[in-house]
């Protein structure tokens, strides 16, 4: 599903026209991944737009670049700000936030040096969703994929880092030429790890469970927003390390994410999930995160951002590339 282009971007510390967002071919990000980067939704609301735990995504931004050593030549505060600022300035009412950190141009050395700088970039663009609307209620089909996730202390998994969604595109890209909707990794161990880009939980027995972060996984926001919320509704959550037999013994299972918010999974290796789709729990789970932006559900642990009201651009915008 293509994307629309918005009017502007914010970049270094300004607001650009969208055409005039370039990087130099050169760049270190390009040659050697060098970039850590974040997504976050916005959501139309009653009361206006409101990011979903903003704070939190920007803290693991700073976290990811920490990990990787990648300068912050912003503050939290002006990133938090320019968040806002592309969704005002682009009149938009719902959308999804790609705040980007990579090493700029500068050098061809694989250790960037001093005269590489540090680059930042917030776009903000309307982007539906990402495995599909009707995968929502039905489920998507996903499979096992041969590739695995990287295994402790090679790559850092908990940093959300442009260069680990090589992994990603191939687990992806697997399953899909396979003919299914996404693909599930497991971790250097032969265990259960997430998707291609997304946490996964399974229901059984009337209770979650999720695999830990030691799995080679991202430490996934909206997953622990899920957490939250079982609890919430008195379910409980069990983060333990899972054999891959679990997937197709599950009542019922589902992807966590940004992009894929809260999406039920149908099949596994071509085994259906008992639940044949979406299951009760995953339904309630769904119902209760939905609910936090039609005012259906109370923002009990403050996890909504709002910004300014505004008005829908009615100017037509290019299209552009998915993003992930």
């Amino acid at each position: 599903m293509a994307i629309q282009a918005s009017k502007t971007i914010w970049k270094n510390g300004q607001l650009l026209p969208w055409q005039d967002a370039t990087v130099h071919v050169l760049s270190h990000a390009i040659h050697y991944g060098s970039s850590v980067f974040e997504g976050v939704r916005v959501y139309a609301t009653p009361e206006g737009p409101a990011a979903f735990r903003l704070t939190e995504h920007i803290d693991r931004l700073f976290d990811s670049a920490r990990i990787h050593r990648i300068p912050m030549p912003f503050d939290r505060e002006t990133l938090l700000s320019a968040c806002e600022q592309v969704v005002v300035d682009n009149a938009l009412e719902s959308a999804y936030l790609r705040p980007v950190v990579f090493r700029g141009y500068g050098s061809l050395g694989l250790v960037a040096g001093e005269d590489v700088a540090t680059e930042v970039v917030v776009a903000a663009v309307s982007w539906g969703r990402y495995l599909g609307e009707e995968a929502m209620e039905q489920g998507v089909d996903v499979a096992v994929t041969s590739w695995q996730r990287p295994a402790p202390n090679t790559v850092p998994s908990l940093a959300k880092a442009g260069g680990n969604y090589l992994s990603g595109s191939l687990i992806s890209s697997e399953a899909k030429r396979h003919g299914y909707g996404e693909g599930i990794a497991l971790s250097h161990d032969g265990l259960v790890s997430e998707g291609a880009g997304e946490n996964l939980f399974l229901v059984r027995d009337g209770r979650l469970y999720t695999p830990p972060v030691a799995a080679s996984i991202l430490g996934g926001i909206t997953r622990d927003s899920v957490m939250h919320m079982a609890h919430d509704l008195g379910l409980e959550v069990r983060e333990q390390p899972m054999p891959r037999e679990m997937l197709y013994l599950a009542d019922e299972a589902f992807f966590t994410g940004t992009a894929a918010e809260i999406t039920p999974i149908r099949s596994v290796d071509g085994i259906t999930v008992r639940a044949g789709g979406r299951g009760p729990i995953t339904r309630r789970l769904q119902d209760r995160f939905f609910g936090l932006f039609d005012g259906s559900t109370p923002d009990l642990h403050g996890w909504l951002t709002r910004f300014t009201q505004t008005e829908m651009n009615p100017q037509e915008l290019p299209h552009v590339a998915n993003a992930v």
